[in-house]
């Protein structure tokens, strides 16, 4: 598994809960508490050991705690560049949604070695869309639950989300828009502004 992934859930715990509680997940997980290399790459097994090792020590559902982890990943002020990674993606919610298919190959072009999983979006009219999600890791569609929830609140949309086991160990996720502009959503510019 790529170090990214790793070091994304240490960030979420160290920013989330604090470095004590991250020292406490690493000792429960037994590594280190500096962590893991961003640009290394790691056996699959210890993603999954880190995730039961975070479970255990912060006491959340193992399922919240991942939605928690996605919303993080475009919500937190240390996770801007991939806020704005996402954000380029389209000018609304809708236009968002119909770029994830595209997310994996898009991630490669950043990091060559990153595995993503297949996204595949059906959308079946009035605001209805289904996404279907490969298997790549256990869980790995309730972290995608937390991004589309936050990544909806950011365009200012109004959506219902809803998980479902998938088959092959895949998830679905069904996403229904019931208002594209809801409220004020976050500022976005196409420059960062600097100073």
């Amino acid at each position: 598994m790529h170090g990214l992934i790793n070091r994304s859930i240490q960030c979420f715990v160290r920013d989330t809960y604090g470095p004590a509680t991250w020292a406490a997940v690493a000792r429960e997980a037994r590594i280190s508490q500096d962590g893991y290399e961003a640009m290394l790459t790691y056996a699959p097994g210890l993603t999954g050991h880190l995730i039961t090792a975070c479970h255990k020590v912060l006491g959340h559902p193992r399922d919240t705690m991942l939605e928690d982890l996605g919303t993080y990943l475009v919500s937190h002020q240390n996770m801007e560049a991939l806020r704005r990674l996402l954000r380029f993606s389209g000018v609304d919610y809708v236009e968002f949604l119909h770029s994830l298919p595209d997310l994996r190959e898009r991630a490669r072009l950043a990091v060559s070695d990153l595995d993503l999983p297949e996204l595949h979006l059906t959308e079946r009219g009035e605001g209805l869309f289904t996404l279907t999600c490969g298997a790549l890791l256990p869980g790995t569609g309730h972290v995608l639950l937390g991004l589309l929830r936050a990544m909806a609140d950011d365009y200012g949309a109004l959506v219902l989300l809803d998980h479902e086991e998938g088959r092959e160990g895949g998830d679905v996720i069904s996403i229904h828009l019931l208002e594209q502009g809801y409220a004020k959503g976050r500022q976005f510019d196409l420059a960062v502004r600097t100073g």
